[in-house]
C-alpha cells in the first residue's frame, strides 16, 4: 500500500517541484501558459471526457450533489474560524470552500484509479468550478452576474461535451484523436503551473496559512464523512470523493482575491501554505482511499 500510494503522488509532486526549481531559477511568466490552458487544454480535456459515448451523465448526479454539499458544508463549517481568526470571511472562507480540483485533484484520481476515474474526476471539477465562478465570485463581489459564466470557455466546454453525450453523436476519430492531443497536454501544463506558483509563497501570514492547511481538509474530509451516512455512492465515485474533499485550496483563489482586491497576500499564504500541507495530508487521504 504504502508503495503504491508513493507511486501515486511521487509524479504529481515531482512535476509540481520541476515548476518550482524551475520558477526559482529562470523566473518564467506563466501568464500565457495558464491563459491557454485555462482556455484551450482545460477545456479540451473536459470536452472530451464528457463527449465520449461511453459517458453517462446520470450516473454521476449523485456524485455532483455530493460535491456541491462538500463545498458548501465547507464553507459554513470554516465561517465560525474566520471570526476566531479576526479576518474577514470573504479572504478565509473561498480557499476552504473551492479546492485544487484541477492542478492536483485530476492527476490524482487518474494516478490512483487510471483513466476510467477521469470522468467523475472531471464531473467533480465542473462541479467546483462553476461553483467558484458563481457563487465563489458573488462572495467577493455581490454584483457579479450569472451570465459571466457563459464566457468561461470550461463551462462552453462542459455544455457541448454534455449535447453531444445526449445526443448519441460520435466524434470523428482524427477530431476525438486532436482533441485528446489537446487534452493530455492538460495535467502537466497544471502541475507545473502549480509548481511555479509555489515560488511565490509568503510567509507573512504563517499563521492564516497554516489554519488554512488544517482546515481545509479538516472540513472537506467531515462533510464527505457526514454524507455518506445517507449517500451510497459506488466505490469508485466515494473514494474519488474522499480525495475531493482532502484536496487543498485552488490556486485560483489567489488569482480571484487579486482581481476583486480581497487582500490577496493574506489568500496567497493561505493557498500556498495549504498546497505544501497536502504533502502529509493527500497521502493519508489516498490511504482511506484506496481501502
Amino acid at each position: 500500500m504504502i508503495l503504491r500510494i508513493f507511486s501515486i503522488v511521487f509524479p504529481v509532486f515531482a512535476i509540481a517541484a520541476i515548476g518550482y526549481f524551475y520558477g526559482r531559477y529562470k523566473r518564467p511568466d506563466m501568464a500565457l501558459a495558464n491563459q491557454l490552458n485555462m482556455d484551450l487544454f482545460v477545456p479540451a480535456l473536459v470536452f472530451g471526457a464528457l463527449a465520449n459515448k461511453s459517458f453517462d451523465l446520470g450516473e454521476y448526479k449523485w456524485l455532483a450533489l455530493a460535491a456541491a454539499l462538500v463545498i458548501l458544508g465547507s464553507g459554513l463549517l470554516a465561517a465560525p474560524f474566520a471570526r476566531l481568526l479576526k479576518v474577514d470571511y470573504r479572504t478565509f472562507v473561498p480557499p476552504m470552500m473551492f479546492n485544487n480540483s484541477g492542478n492536483m485533484g485530476l492527476p490524482l484520481a487518474v494516478l490512483a484509479f487510471g483513466q476510467k476515474a477521469l470522468p467523475a474526476a472531471i464531473i467533480l471539477f465542473i462541479v467546483e468550478m462553476a461553483l467558484h465562478f458563481s457563487l465563489g465570485a458573488y462572495i467577493l463581489d455581490h454584483r457579479m452576474r450569472l451570465t459571466r459564466m457563459l464566457r468561461i470557455p470550461v463551462i462552453v466546454a462542459t455544455l457541448l461535451g454534455l449535447a453531444v453525450s445526449a445526443s448519441g453523436l460520435s466524434l470523428p476519430a482524427p477530431v476525438a484523436t486532436t482533441i485528446k492531443m489537446l487534452g493530455d497536454i492538460a495535467i502537466p501544463l497544471l502541475l507545473f503551473s502549480l509548481g511555479v506558483r509555489l515560488t511565490e509563497v509568503s510567509f507573512k501570514d504563517w499563521h492564516l496559512g497554516l489554519w488554512g492547511a488544517i482546515l481545509c481538509p479538516a472540513t472537506g474530509l467531515a462533510m464527505v464523512w457526514l454524507l455518506s451516512l445517507w449517500l451510497t455512492l459506488p466505490p469508485l465515485q466515494h473514494s474519488l470523493l474522499i480525495i475531493f474533499g482532502a484536496l487543498p485550496p485552488a490556486v485560483l483563489n489567489y488569482i480571484v482575491a487579486e482581481q476583486y482586491r480581497q487582500e490577496p497576500e493574506k489568500v496567497a499564504s493561505i493557498v500556498m501554505l495549504a498546497n505544501l500541507g497536502s504533502l502529509v495530508v493527500m497521502p493519508i487521504a489516498l490511504a482511506v482511499a484506496l481501502r
